[in-house]
């Protein structure tokens, strides 16, 4: 069979699952999207029966939760202590269900917030009034937010009707809109706030790829539901089709919520022009209309815009797949949008304009003579205009708007009831949580001190067998412990590779002992600065050279997400700290002690909650991106004299309407790329791009553009970026994040702005070209924006 389309599962409808809703062609059905039945909810409080459970069953997962996540240790007088009150409050539910999971993690979390010790006993009163707290806040066995259920329950019950914010989503269940918001029901408690409120650091939390919320977009009843299957890392090729067809689903339903694809109810006046504001494409004429990939049969000579996966067929060539089938396609006269403004790859999701060619010697006749779902139509789809999805603020997504007093904004529309990354949604603690930040991150503003405070240090490639990156990284280090202790920076983020060299794979960087070494010499060079160890939070993002994975790819593309550094290697940084803590134990509050943190490949940054998010990646972009990208054909030769005189023309055109000349003809200029605040170094006699731009300036925007608009970490094809395809959903931008680090060695440094999002590179810490010159980002969470620092060493 030719090409079937990447989108299509294996699939045997029953009686059960059937689509009842009619196939959007007449030629062949749209894949199987089954109608999900909203289930009838409980008024009444379920009931728990009581069991006796052992301590002994109990061990195993309070090992894993105690020892292993939150490295306490439980007594065996305070096992049976907590097996006894999960027996009685969780009832038979306690493993199928995961609810003495919950309980031991909330227990953990509060005991650790009491700074007492790493030993957890069963005498005194400590553990007994934790339980206690615990059981205020459970209802049918399951932890739950007690003090915002009220208004939430009188808004899903529809007697507020006089709030301008809609009530939740009926497709969301309770435990769906009320997660925890990371610092867990314990934390929120008044007599907290206070302390807690002196140190913005107590407010970041960091989340792995793995602990992420696993999400999926429901496209009959248009909202993300929570996946309940147990995720595995070899599941079963339906994950795959899952994967590829959320991406897709969350690209189209965002491209459906933007004007230039919605009919107005309002009579526009007739204009030809088009207009493009920032990444929003708007036609008065006329809405955009997308025509899916089926529809095609039997329109020949009609023209059509097509949203689709880009890919290639088993002959080499281009094709572009939806969810109801692929088309093969002619690039010969098309022209990209923006020009020279984005990369355009194989496994992007991309809009064509074009005209349909029905020609049955192409591809078969038919469906290539297959008749089912998802085959190659026959015929050939002539482009004449390709571009990315637009981009959508995040202010959109999870629609947030401004009252108009000052600050405060609500949430109404949109997404606001997802829990994307498991710290709350928007419409359940949005307002408070930015209400507290600009309480906590102004504090020290009102007293005309600098706010260092509010600062996020990131170095990135910072490569440990290279005496030249120990000696950098001394320096940087130094410049913060000359200041003031209050203004110490509340974390730094150390992005990989930690080697030049795959490790474990043979190559020059050594294998596992030497790999020790470099991380015992960290620890040496972090010694030396014990006011910020007892103070910040350091966390280690690995790269495609650092284990496990190098140990089989040598340093080649490795699968995503990746798994941080393994604890044998880093035993001793984290006795650095713990060093450090213990020395100013007496002098330093316990709840604010430093710590270290290692994560994943990407890893997410939170403050605030659901305020700010920071999302942080290393990869190889740049390369990839100009390896894989599909190249257009030029207007002109630029020696040509018609170039020449187009050119003339250009610039006669420009200098006419006061403007630069651009040297690209009918060129749609997105806005917000060309006035994106940048803070990249400029060097006299750097080279400049035809439009006069900066070629590294041209490269950092056009890099950002793309990865934006896709909404996706690695748009490429699964063959060339493997993804574990139940945690691919930790790779999604969706939606936009507050600040974006996208760690490319390849690409310049850079800072700007586009849709909202702060885009970062800070570059290999050793700067390369330039000899003893140690460059790192500085991100302020108060303004929201990062700003390239270097210092010689």
């Amino acid at each position: 069979m030719a090409a079937d389309s990447v989108f299509a599962v294996a699939h045997v409808p029953t009686m059960r699952d059937t689509n009842p809703v009619p196939s959007s062609s007449a030629a062949f059905g749209t894949p199987v999207q089954p109608i999900r039945r909203k289930p009838t909810s409980d008024a009444t409080t379920p009931y728990i029966l009581a069991i006796s459970l052992p301590a002994a069953t109990l061990r195993p997962l309070a090992f894993r939760t105690f020892t292993k996540k939150h490295n306490l240790t439980l007594t065996s007088s305070a096992l049976q202590i907590i097996a006894t009150f999960i027996g009685t409050h969780c009832g038979s539910g306690w493993r199928e269900e995961g609810l003495a999971e919950k309980v031991l993690d909330e227990a953990a979390k509060a005991w650790k917030k009491n700074g007492t010790s790493v030993i957890v006993p069963g005498e005194g009163s400590g553990l007994a009034d934790i339980l206690q707290n615990i059981e205020r806040c459970m209802a049918g066995g399951r932890i739950v937010h007690q003090r915002a259920s009220s208004r939430r329950d009188n808004l899903a019950q529809g007697q507020d009707l006089s709030s301008p914010v809609p009530a939740r989503p009926s497709g969301l269940s309770r435990d769906d809109s009320q997660q925890s918001i990371g610092i867990t029901t314990l934390d929120l408690e008044d007599n907290d706030e206070d302390l807690r409120a002196q140190n913005p650091r107590s407010w970041l939390r960091v989340i792995d790829a793995f602990e992420q919320p696993r999400l999926t977009y429901n496209a009959m009843q248009k909202l993300f539901e929570v996946v309940r299957k147990r995720a595995s890392l070899m599941p079963d090729p339906s994950s795959r089709m899952a994967l590829l067809r959320d991406r897709y689903n969350i690209v189209h339903q965002r491209l459906m919520r933007n004007e230039a694809f919605q009919t107005s109810a309002v009579a526009l006046s007739r204009s030809k022009s088009l207009q493009r504001s920032s990444s929003e494409t708007v036609m008065p004429q006329q809405a955009y209309k997308l025509t899916p990939i089926a529809n095609l049969l039997g329109r020949s000579g009609s023209t059509h815009v097509l949203l689709g996966l880009l890919g290639t067929s088993p002959t080499g060539d281009l094709i572009l797949s939806d969810l109801t089938g692929s088309i093969a396609l002619d690039l010969h006269h098309a022209r990209p949008v923006p020009e020279d403004g984005a990369w355009f790859t194989p496994g992007m999701i991309v809009l064509a304009e074009g005209l349909y060619e029905e020609e049955g010697s192409v591809a078969g006749p038919g469906l290539a003579g297959d008749g089912g779902v998802g085959g190659t139509i026959g015929g050939l789809f002539h482009v004449a205009s390709v571009g990315g999805p637009p981009c959508e603020r995040r202010e959109v997504t999870l629609g947030v708007t401004d009252t108009g007093k000052g600050s405060n904004t609500i949430a109404a529309g949109g997404f606001g009831w997802t829990d994307f990354l498991g710290v709350g949604s928007e419409r359940a603690n949005g307002s408070t949580m930015r209400n507290l930040e600009k309480k906590v991150l102004e504090k020290h503003h009102a007293a005309s001190q600098p706010l260092g405070r509010s600062r996020v240090i990131i170095l990135g490639e910072v490569k440990l067998d290279d005496s030249k990156t120990l000696l950098a990284l001394k320096q940087v280090l130094g410049v913060y412990a000359l200041e003031e202790a209050e203004q110490t920076p509340m974390a730094f983020v150390l992005i990989g590779n930690f080697t030049r060299h795959a490790v474990l794979a043979g190559g020059g960087s050594g294998g596992s002992i030497e790999y020790k070494e470099y991380f015992d010499l960290l620890a040496s060079v972090l010694s030396d600065y014990p006011s910020m160890l007892e103070d910040s939070t350091f966390v280690f993002v690995p790269g495609d050279n650092d284990p496990w994975a190098s140990a089989f790819s040598a340093g080649a593309t490795a699968v995503l997400p990746k798994r941080g550094l393994p604890d044998m290697y880093t035993s001793r940084v984290k006795r650095a700290f713990a060093t450090a803590n213990a020395e100013a134990k007496r002098l330093a509050d316990p709840k604010s002690r430093g710590e270290v943190i290692w994560s994943t490949n990407p890893s997410r940054l939170t403050m605030f909650g659901p305020a700010q998010e920071l999302v942080i990646f290393r990869d190889d972009l740049s390369s990839r991106l100009r390896r894989k990208a599909v190249r257009f054909q030029a207007v002109a030769e630029p020696n040509s004299p018609d170039a020449g005189s187009a050119q003339q023309t250009r610039a006669d055109r420009a200098s006419a309407n006061g403007q630069e000349a651009t040297g690209h003809e009918d060129m749609d200029v997105d806005e917000t790329i060309e006035s994106a605040e940048s803070v990249m170094p400029y060097a006299r006699g750097q080279e400049t791009t035809p439009t006069g731009m900066r070629s590294d300036l041209h490269a950092a925007r056009k890099l950002v553009k793309t990865m934006l608009d896709q909404g996706h970490l690695s748009p490429f094809p699964l063959t060339d970026r493997p993804v574990l395809w139940d945690f691919g959903g930790s790779l999604s931008l969706y939606p936009l994040p507050t600040a974006l680090v996208l760690m490319d060695p390849e690409a310049p440094p850079f800072a700007l702005t586009y849709e909202g999002c702060h885009a970062m590179n800070p570059g290999p810490l050793v700067a390369p070209g330039k000899r003893g010159v140690a460059q790192w980002i500085e991100y302020d969470t108060r303004i929201r924006k990062g700003k390239l620092r270097d210092v010689r060493f």
